[in-house]
């Protein structure tokens, strides 16, 4: 039997993530229509269903919270906040358009530049995962922590097979998911070893899955291991590395001698 959960923002969170997926699940169904914001930028009408859901739930449950979306034009508002949401209605757009289940809702709540809740939903897998800081995380109300594996020997990783090879050894095997949320909570629950990203992140890429990993037992850093702050005047995040701490220290090490 589960105990009470602590923060309210975790119920609230995994309610309108469930809530927005199901729009999106619709949209997947029976097709959207897409277009670029800017080039190689997709968004379609199904990201903005699910935008306009998520602000109408969260921002009339919280209305003194501040709002930081991929959608939405960013006020600055949110940099006075006691607590704000960092929301991508939904990750993973290029899996959606080429019909792939790999693109989850992703919220976050972030105090004083910490994430506090996330909660990341794949409304096709069905898959809930959310956590609260001291909470710990679960998927589907299981909690979860991310595997043991101590080297890349025998490793999966989640990442850019081509710009990844530096990592492979014998039995590393390296696949793909469009959604850097999922895969982030994917190595949470010790469904893949190890997540590694060549590129920079947004906050609402990694807010949630950084409460996620964290209560699950892992590390989410940059490739020098140096964490991340969130709600800051640049929403922009150095590239992503997400492990359990013997595979994270290997991985640091290694990318720090690629540079």
């Amino acid at each position: 039997m589960t105990s009470p959960l602590a923060d309210p923002d975790r119920a609230l969170i995994r309610e309108a993530a469930r809530a927005a997926g199901e729009i999106l699940a619709d949209f997947f169904r029976r097709g959207a229509e897409a277009w670029e914001k800017s080039r190689g930028n997709p968004v379609t009408e199904a990201d903005l269903a699910a935008e306009k859901t998520l602000e109408s739930l969260l921002k009339t449950a919280r209305p003194d919270y501040g709002w930081l979306s991929e959608e939405s034009v960013d006020d600055g508002t949110r940099l006075t906040a006691r607590r704000s949401f960092v929301i991508d209605p939904m990750d993973g757009t290029r899996a959606f358009i080429k019909g792939k289940p790999h693109f989850t809702v992703s919220i976050g709540v972030v105090e004083e530049g910490c994430p506090v809740a996330g909660a990341i939903f794949n409304p096709i897998t069905a898959e809930m995962f959310d956590a609260a800081k001291g909470e710990g995380a679960t998927l589907n109300g299981e909690a979860i922590h991310p595997s043991d594996q101590p080297t890349l020997a025998g490793a999966r990783l989640l990442g850019d097979p081509h710009l990844s090879r530096g990592l492979l050894e014998e039995g590393t095997t390296i696949e793909s998911r469009n959604s850097i949320a999922y895969r982030i909570a994917l190595v949470a629950a010790g469904r893949f070893d190890a997540s590694v990203s060549p590129r920079p992140k947004s906050d609402w890429d990694l807010a949630a899955a950084d409460i996620i990993m964290s209560e699950a037992g892992g590390l989410l850093t940059d490739h020098a291991g140096q964490p991340y702050r969130y709600n800051t005047d640049t929403v922009q995040c150095r590239p992503p590395l997400a492990a359990g701490p013997r595979l994270h220290a290997l991985l640091r090490d290694r990318l720090q001698n690629k540079t």
